[in-house]
């Protein structure tokens, strides 16, 4: 029924930027919390950028300063924006959801996963 489908991953080099997209579809009601995770080789999934139905973010301090997070209700979509990429960015991004839909309520949802590299 709700499904997540990330876009914009790839081979970057250290400096650039890159714009990851985020499309969630189904038969959604509503959506509350969103957010962006990523998993480095060898290290544990952690936050990077989340955004309330209200627009209130947070930032990881790894990329305060440098990202943003947005969202566009009318297209169920979320975005992350990523400047002055270092290669310690490098690692699979992952979309999450909290969604409202006709069949299950509220529930969480997770993309599949985008990767991203960067190279020195």
């Amino acid at each position: 029924q709700v499904q997540l489908v990330e876009s914009g991953g790839g081979l970057v080099q250290a400096g650039g930027s890159l714009r990851l997209s985020c499309v969630v579809s189904g038969s959604i009601i509503s959506s509350s919390f969103m957010a962006w995770y990523r998993r480095a080789p060898g290290k544990e999934r952690e936050l990077v950028a989340s955004i309330t139905s209200g627009g209130s973010t947070n930032y990881a301090d790894s990329v305060k300063g440098r990202s943003t997070i947005s969202r566009d209700n009318a297209k169920n979509t979320v975005y992350l924006q990523v400047n002055s990429l270092k290669p310690e960015d490098t690692a699979v991004y992952y979309c999450y959801a909290s969604v409202r839909s006709t069949l299950a309520g509220w529930a969480g949802y997770w993309g599949q996963g985008t990767q991203v590299t960067v190279s020195s």
